[in-house]
């Protein structure tokens, strides 16, 4: 159980496993679960991504993100191909945007500034209307608060992974509500 009063919209278990794969297991309000295992390479990669989208939705408040389409009923195979659902909705395709930027941003030295934020969304958004796929709306305006406390929401959820040993879990609560 994630929490003691009341129930979140979305309780979120990432495990490490003993053989180095990590897995995700989304239980909703009404009981109903999905989840994933993930081995290999994208067990090295996956969870960081995961951690990465919980800060990015629930520092900006998103409601229909990754997250949120889950506590909603989607299951994680939903986002994939053969796109069961159909076309990811547009706030989840922006978040999708924002953590894939938020992951360069790790990598990157220096640390992107907001303007190189603003600069590569302008760059997809033209990339992919030049590829004439459905017009996107620009990323949701972040200011330089917003950056520092993804950032940071970050950092303190991968160094919550980093520490776990085989075995062990990180829970996560996620309320598309609040």
């Amino acid at each position: 159980m994630c929490r003691s009063r009341g129930v979140p919209d979305l309780c979120i278990r990432l495990k490490k496993h003993p053989d180095a794969s990590a897995s995700i297991t989304c239980t909703r309000r009404d009981g109903s679960v999905t989840w994933q295992r993930q081995r290999g390479a994208i067990a090295r990669v996956f969870p960081a991504h995961d951690l990465t989208h919980y800060a990015v939705e629930t520092t900006l408040g998103v409601r229909r993100g990754f997250y949120g389409l889950l506590a909603e009923g989607w299951d994680i195979g939903d986002f994939t191909a053969p796109w069961p659902r159909g076309p990811i909705p547009d706030e989840a395709r922006e978040v999708e945007l924002l953590v894939g930027f938020f992951q360069v941003d790790e990598r990157s030295v220096p640390a992107w500034t907001l303007d190189d934020f603003s600069q590569h969304a302008e760059k997809f958004v033209f990339a992919s209307l030049a590829l004439k796929h459905k017009a996107q709306s620009m990323p949701r305006a972040m200011t330089i608060a917003d950056l520092a406390a993804v950032r940071a929401m970050r950092n303190t959820l991968l160094a919550r992974w980093h520490a776990l040993d085989a075995r062990e879990e990180l829970l996560l609560e996620f309320d598309a509500h609040r």
